[in-house]
C-alpha cells in the first residue's frame, strides 16, 4: 500500500508511476478518513509518498499518520518513503522518521526525486522553464524505475537529495515557514480576471476555500491552508496571487503544460 498527499500533481504522479512498477495500490491521504485504519496483508509493503513543504513533512501528512493506525504492522515490514521537491529537501526524512516512531512504524529507505518547481512565495523562487520541466520528467522517470527494483528486493538505505546545509534549511528556514509563510492571509484574487469556475475550491485538498457572494473564492481562515498554491497553480485565468511575491511568475501543475514521458 501507498499513501500519498499531492497538491500540484509531483508526487500523485511519482506514487501511482511507483505503484505501476511494483504492482502496488496508491491511496490518496486527503480523500480517506480522518481516522483511517487498514490491515496489512502478509508479506504486504507500506509506503508514503508526498511533496516537501518549506524542507519539512506538510502538516496533512503528519496528521494522517497521527490518526493511522495499521493492524499486522511487524518489525518486518518493509516501510518506506518518497519525496518530491523542486531542488533539495534537507532534513524532511529525519522529521518524518520521527513522525513514524511516536506511531510505533519504522523506516527501511527513503527516497527522494526532483520535480518541477511549484512554489514561487518567495522572490527568489521561480517555476521551471519548459526544457528545465522535461529534463526533470526524465531524471525523474529514471530514478523511479531504479527505485522500484530497490523496493521489490526490499533494500534499505538513504536516496536523498538533502542538498547543501540541510539541517539550516529544514531547522531553521523550516521554522521560519511554518511560523509565517504557510499561511493563507497572503491570498488575494482579482475579480476581474476571476470567472467564478470554482476550479481553485475544488483543487484545494485541505477545504479552506469556499466562493462567495459573486463565486469568487474567498479563504476561511481555518488554520489548514498548506500553502501549496494548488488554487493558483489551477486557476485558468490566472486571478489567484499571493501577496506580491507570486506576481508575473506563471503557473504550473503536472500536464498543465504537455511533456513527453520518456520511461
Amino acid at each position: 500500500m501507498i499513501f500519498y498527499f499531492s497538491a500540484t500533481g509531483n508526487s500523485k504522479w511519482a506514487a501511482e508511476k511507483l505503484a505501476g512498477l511494483i504492482s502496488d495500490k496508491a491511496c490518496d491521504i486527503s480523500k480517506l478518513d480522518k481516522a483511517p485504519e487498514y490491515s496489512l496483508k502478509a508479506g504486504e509493503r507500506l509506503g508514503f509518498v508526498f511533496p516537501v513543504h518549506g524542507w519539512r513533512v506538510p502538516s496533512i501528512v503528519r496528521e494522517f499518520i497521527s490518526a493511522l493506525n495499521i493492524n499486522h504492522y511487524t518489525q518486518f515490514t518493509y516501510t518506506y518513503a518518497l519525496c518530491t521537491a523542486g531542488d533539495s529537501i534537507g532534513e524532511t526524512m529525519t522529521f518524518l522518521r520521527k513522525e513514524l516512531e511516536n506511531k510505533g512504524l519504522h523506516l527501511n529507505a527513503t527516497f527522494s526525486v526532483i520535480m518541477p518547481e511549484s512554489y514561487i512565495g518567495l522572490p527568489f523562487m521561480y517555476l521551471d522553464t519548459y526544457t528545465s520541466a522535461n529534463t526533470k520528467y526524465y531524471n525523474a522517470s529514471v530514478r523511479l524505475n531504479k527505485y522500484a527494483t530497490l523496493i521489490s528486493e526490499g533494500r534499505g538505505g538513504e536516496h536523498l537529495d538533502k542538498g547543501t546545509f540541510p539541517k539550516f534549511y529544514s531547522y531553521c528556514l523550516g521554522s521560519f515557514f511554518e511560523k509565517y509563510l504557510i499561511t493563507d492571509a497572503f491570498f488575494h484574487v482579482d475579480k476581474e480576471k476571476c470567472i467564478g469556475c470554482g476550479l481553485c475550491s475544488k483543487s484545494c485538498p485541505v477545504n479552506d476555500i469556499r466562493q462567495g457572494e459573486s463565486r469568487e473564492p474567498v479563504w476561511k481562515r481555518n488554520k489548514k491552508c498548506l500553502t501549496c498554491f494548488a488554487c493558483l497553480h489551477h486557476c485558468p485565468t490566472n486571478a489567484i496571487s499571493w501577496g506580491w511575491f507570486t506576481n508575473g511568475k506563471g503557473q504550473y501543475y503536472y500536464g498543465k503544460k504537455k511533456v513527453k514521458e520518456c520511461l
